[in-house]
C-alpha cells in the first residue's frame, strides 16, 4: 500500500468519509505524496497538446499577438499560464511571438505551478527567458493588461460528485471497507439548488459533478481582466453545458484505472464543465467566446498553412506532421472533445479562432 492511501485511510477511519474533492486534493496536492508533487507526469502517463506537436504553442502564441495588437500594444502586460507542464507551451508561444518585436518585451512572464519537480523542467525549457513563479492569480500585480492561457488545467482541479438516490440528490464520498477504498453517498439530501435545474429530476443513479474550484478561478481571471484588459483562454476536455455523468478517472502509463485503486500514483481528472465556468466568468462581468470545438479553433487560426510551411521547410517529417495535426483536430481525437473558452472586457475587439 503507498503512503498517500495510508494518509487517505486513516483521514476516513478518523473522520469518516471525504468528499471526492478532498479525495483529489490529497491524490493530486499533497507535499508528501501528492501525484504532481513527485513526478514528472507527461509523456509517461498522458500527452498534452503542446507535447503532440510545436504548432499548437505557436499558434496559441499568434493568438495573443494579435490579441495584444487589438488592443492598442500595451507596452507592459503579464503573460500568465495555469498549469504549464513542461514549459513547452510557453515556449512554442514566445517562439511564435517574435514576429511581431515588442511582445516578447513587454511580456511579463508569470507561471502558476504547484509542483516543485515541474518548475525545474520549466525553468529548464525556458532558460534564457526572464520568468517568475508563482503559486496563485493573486500575486500577479494589477498593474498591466493580463494575458492568461490555461491548458489542460482545469480538469484536475477537485470536483466534488453528487448522485441521484430515493428520489434525492445527495453528495457521493469515499469511504473504506478494510483497507479498500470504496464510493459512498451521505445520509442526508443536499439541498436541490446545488444542481441545476433543468437536471434535477434526472433518473436514479444518475450523477452530477460540479467544482467550485475551478468556478472560483474563472471568476477570478474575469474579473482582472474587467480591471486591466487583456484576453484569457481555456483549453480543456470537457463539455459545453451542465450534463449529467460519472467523468471522475485516473491515468497511468497512458490507460484508465479505477480512480481509488491506487492514489498518489496516478493521475485524476474530471470533464471540465464550460457553462458552469462561463457562467462564473460571466458573473464577473467578463465577455465570453465559445466555447469552440479545439478542431475548430485551431483551423480558424491556420493550422493547415502552418503544417504546409513545416512540411516544406523538412519534407522527411510530413508524415509526423501530418499524424500530429490529425491528432489535434479530428473529432474522433482531440479536435471535438477539447473544447477552447475566450474570456474578454467586451466584445470588441475580437479575438481569433472563434466562429462568432
Amino acid at each position: 500500500m503507498n503512503a498517500a492511501k495510508e494518509k487517505l485511510l486513516r483521514l476516513i477511519r478518523a473522520q469518516g468519509p471525504i468528499s471526492i474533492a478532498h479525495y483529489m486534493a490529497i491524490a493530486l496536492t499533497d507535499p508528501e505524496f501528492g501525484y504532481y508533487m513527485q513526478r514528472d507526469p507527461l509523456g509517461r502517463d498522458f500527452i498534452t497538446a503542446p507535447e503532440v506537436s510545436q504548432i499548437f504553442g505557436e499558434l496559441i502564441g499568434l493568438f495573443f499577438v494579435q490579441a495584444w495588437e487589438d488592443r492598442g500594444r500595451p507596452d507592459r502586460f503579464h503573460l500568465v499560464e495555469l498549469g504549464p507542464g513542461r514549459g513547452t507551451l510557453m515556449a512554442d508561444v514566445l517562439r511564435a511571438a517574435k514576429i511581431r518585436p515588442g511582445f516578447g518585451e513587454a511580456a511579463q512572464i508569470a507561471l502558476i505551478e504547484a509542483s516543485p519537480v515541474l518548475r525545474d523542467i520549466q525553468a529548464k525549457t525556458l532558460a534564457g527567458t526572464e520568468a517568475t513563479w508563482i503559486r496563485d492569480l493573486r500575486d500577479v500585480p494589477h498593474d498591466a493588461p493580463l494575458f492568461l492561457v490555461a491548458n489542460e488545467f482545469f480538469d484536475a482541479l477537485p470536483v466534488h460528485q453528487f448522485i441521484r438516490l430515493n428520489g434525492r440528490w445527495r453528495e457521493r464520498m469515499v469511504s473504506a471497507d478494510g483497507d479498500v477504498l470504496t464510493f459512498a453517498a451521505t445520509p442526508d439530501p443536499v439541498p436541490d439548488s446545488i444542481i441545476p435545474i433543468h437536471l434535477r429530476d434526472s433518473s436514479e443513479g444518475a450523477i452530477f459533478e460540479a467544482s467550485p474550484a475551478s468556478q472560483a478561478i474563472a471568476g477570478d481571471i474575469a474579473r482582472r481582466i474587467t480591471e486591466t484588459d487583456g484576453a484569457a483562454l481555456v483549453i480543456d476536455y470537457g463539455h459545453a453545458l451542465s450534463a449529467i455523468g460519472d467523468t471522475f478517472q485516473a491515468v497511468r502509463a497512458n490507460r484508465f484505472f479505477d480512480p481509488l485503486s491506487d492514489p498518489g500514483e496516478a493521475d485524476l481528472t474530471c470533464h471540465v464543465d464550460f457553462a458552469a465556468l462561463g457562467a462564473a466568468a460571466r458573473e464577473a462581468e467578463g465577455y465570453l467566446f465559445g466555447p469552440e470545438p479545439q478542431g475548430s479553433f485551431l483551423e480558424l487560426l491556420g493550422i493547415h498553412a502552418r503544417a504546409e510551411r513545416l512540411r516544406h521547410a523538412a519534407p522527411d517529417n510530413s508524415a509526423e506532421i501530418n499524424q500530429a495535426v490529425d491528432r489535434l483536430i479530428n473529432p474522433l481525437q482531440m479536435g471535438m472533445l477539447f473544447k477552447v473558452m475566450a474570456i474578454c472586457e467586451d466584445s470588441s475587439p475580437g479575438v481569433p479562432g472563434f466562429s462568432c
